[in-house]
């Protein structure tokens, strides 16, 4: 499956929603614990970085997946990087290609559709990140979101969800009768109800 439609939707939702941000919110918690708005952007601006390198056969050195400094205009550099990895995605050719993913393994390769799938499935949840810590409506259609939830199925909810460095949490139960994306955040360890106020 070509997921790089979706994929660039996702991505240009995270865009609009930072273009909302002012300048007292780079400070705001957010879902990822630990992390400020603007921690967060750098993680996902580096992460655009990475999966564009990847795509262009330079994604073993962990060097390309660092956060990203976002300077005095986090906007701009994020805008930056999401231009960079979409580009990369839209190379011909590209879906006949494998990407290195030096964070998921170090030992194998991954099918370009794969690759591009778990990107998308991060920011469909980095975007519901960013809605909440900015306290406003995520906008992604329903092919999106279901398409997300059939992935994030798939992700493995074992011991490697434990350790300092993991990816994901361990699966939250899920309501019966849940919307498509709060399937994809409680399996894969977010609560729907967050907000800010609680985790001040």
């Amino acid at each position: 499956m070509d997921f790089r439609k979706l994929d660039r939707t996702a991505v240009l939702e995270t865009v609009r929603l930072l273009g909302l941000a002012g300048a007292h919110d780079w400070d705001r918690p957010t879902p990822c614990a630990g992390w400020t708005l603007r921690d967060l952007v750098a993680h996902m601006a580096g992460q655009h970085h990475g999966f564009a390198a990847a795509a262009t056969g330079g994604g073993a050195d962990l060097a390309v997946w660092h956060p990203t400094d976002l300077g005095a205009d986090p906007q701009a550099a994020y805008g930056v990087a999401a231009d960079a990895v979409l580009d990369a995605f839209a190379r011909p050719g590209v879906l006949h290609t494998e990407f290195d993913l030096p964070e998921i393994s170090t030992s194998r390769r991954f099918p370009a559709s794969i690759a591009i799938s778990f990107h998308l499935l991060d920011y469909v949840v980095h975007g519901w990140d960013v809605a909440k810590t900015l306290g406003v409506p995520l906008e992604l259609d329903q092919e999106v979101v279901e398409t997300a939830s059939a992935i994030a199925l798939r992700v493995p909810d074992d011991e490697r969800r434990l350790g300092p460095d993991a990816l994901f949490q361990p699966a939250l139960p899920a309501r019966s009768g849940a919307p498509a994306l709060d399937l994809v955040l409680t399996s894969l360890g977010r609560s729907p109800q967050w907000s800010v106020q609680a985790a001040r």
